[in-house]
């Protein structure tokens, strides 16, 4: 089976947020399991590729010119860069300030215009398309492939100008939002199956508080909405050999997790005296999502609980502003850099007690899964793939991974949080709760088999089979 999967984003080409790990997650584990698939990109920086060939793609006036240089990169594997108007950006969204280049419908939408060209070129089984960057795709083939849309967020939807339906060649009204063009609701009425990237997110975005205004127009394509949880990558995610620690462990030998607690607590000058107290990790964007200002409050607790509190992350001003004041009235307690590098991610995944993640939506998360393959007990809220990957250990004490907040709010977290760090302070509670995560598969490889499944479906014609 042949796919052609086009995405925004693609770890280590160009990384944003979840959607570049787990489309390349996907795309390995497909590959492993012997499936051609073809990735196409925009070409953001002209990426050195090996092998490389140069095609002139034949797209529409408004959207050329455009090409794609077709080759391999070590550790992304066979790729299509696609180039054409304002492509070629230092960030594939946003200028210095965080805010969004004006020309990204013309950038995405020329993109869209030169998969559609790669397309007809490859004639691939099934066409795999992944959030708004690509939606318009489907809408510029007048007889697509069968056709898979993934949804990683809904809350991005790439609302702009009416005057964009005037160059899609099928079904532009499907696109008509409130007197503007919306790809990402076309791509949802066209595709012959939408994905979301956990199940109980899908049945979410049913609802008028998670659907984002699309709740209804989700709830008429019925049963060719699914949802599947994604994985993580648990050769970079593997405290048994993770490149960034010094002190390896293991679910059958925790004794280096340890050590890397102790290099944490080093690394943001925690106070280690008094009474033993779990130290909360957080590695995350700085946005409101993220449920970044009911951690400011859950934080003015952390006395009571005990407990510690480092945060690893960039994002809002002022959120960053919070935090900074935070760390600074609560010197040794809590810990705060403004950044993301992955040695210090991976340091906090590895030395944390706790992982938070107090997020108001999560469509699947992969921070939790990561946790728990470092035997690091997330502390999460009931939303999205949270729920489908964190078992609360008080409410099934035989199978619990975590503990889970019933509400989006302070009080919710804080309890969360207490139940936690309570079965963290009873070491043989603690260590059962650590080995069901750790030992529990996070691959790709059942997802995969999901994707798989759907897509000879896809191509046997049977879409909501």
């Amino acid at each position: 089976m042949n796919v052609l999967l086009a995405t925004a984003e693609m770890a280590p080409i160009a990384r944003v947020g979840g959607m570049a790990e787990a489309v390349a997650g996907l795309v390995a584990q497909l590959r492993q399991d012997g499936l051609e698939v073809t990735v196409a990109l925009p070409d953001y920086s002209e990426t050195p590729l090996e092998d490389e060939r140069e095609i002139e793609l034949e797209v529409p006036e408004w959207a050329g010119p455009c090409s794609v240089r077709i080759g391999t990169l070590d550790g992304a594997g066979p790729l299509a860069l696609i180039n054409g108007p304002g492509i070629r950006k230092p960030h594939p969204y946003n200028d210095r300030d965080g805010m969004a280049f004006p020309d990204n419908d013309l950038r995405f939408f020329a993109f869209s215009a030169a998969v559609a060209a790669l397309s007809k070129l490859l004639q691939p089984d099934v066409l795999h398309l992944n959030d708004w960057h690509t939606a318009a795709t489907v809408a510029l083939l007048e007889k697509p492939p069968p056709t898979m849309l993934t949804i990683h967020t809904l809350g991005y939807q790439g609302v702009c100008d009416a005057g964009w339906l005037d160059r899609l060649v099928r079904s532009p009204e499907l696109f008509m939002w409130y007197g503007s063009t919306n790809p990402l609701l076309g791509a949802i009425r066209l595709a012959d199956r939408v994905v979301t990237v956990s199940p109980n997110y899908a049945a979410e975005i049913l609802s008028e508080e998670h659907g984002m205004g699309l709740h209804e127009h989700l709830a008429a394509i019925g049963d060719r909405l699914v949802g599947v949880i994604n994985g993580i990558d648990v050769k970079e995610w593997s405290p048994e050999a993770d490149p960034y620690l010094t002190n390896h462990f293991s679910a059958g030998s925790i004794r280096g997790k340890t050590v890397n607690r102790n290099a944490l607590m080093s690394e943001f000058r925690l106070d280690d005296s008094g009474p033993p107290q779990p130290i909360i990790g957080m590695v995350t964007r700085l946005v409101e999502q993220k449920g970044i200002d009911l951690t400011v409050d859950a934080a003015r607790f952390l006395e009571r609980v005990p407990a510690r509190l480092v945060i690893l992350g960039s994002g809002d001003a002022g959120l960053v502003s919070d935090l900074h004041e935070l760390a600074c009235r609560f010197p040794g307690r809590i810990g705060f850099a403004n950044d993301y590098n992955a040695s210090l991610g991976h340091l906090i995944f590895a030395g944390s007690d706790l992982l938070l993640m107090p997020s108001r939506f999560e469509p699947c998360g992969l921070a939790q899964m990561q946790a728990m393959a470092y035997g690091t007990i997330p502390v999460v809220t009931d939303v999205g793939g949270l729920s489908d990957t964190v078992i609360d250990a008080d409410l099934d004490p035989e199978n619990g991974t975590g503990f889970v907040s019933q509400s989006v709010d302070t009080a919710g977290i804080v309890d969360a949080i207490h139940r936690a760090a309570r079965a963290w302070s009873a070491p043989k509670r603690r260590a059962a709760i650590r080995r069901r995560g750790m030992t529990t598969d996070w691959s790709w490889a059942a997802p995969a088999a999901t994707y798989r499944s759907l897509y000879a479906d896809l191509a046997a014609g049977n879409p909501a089979d």
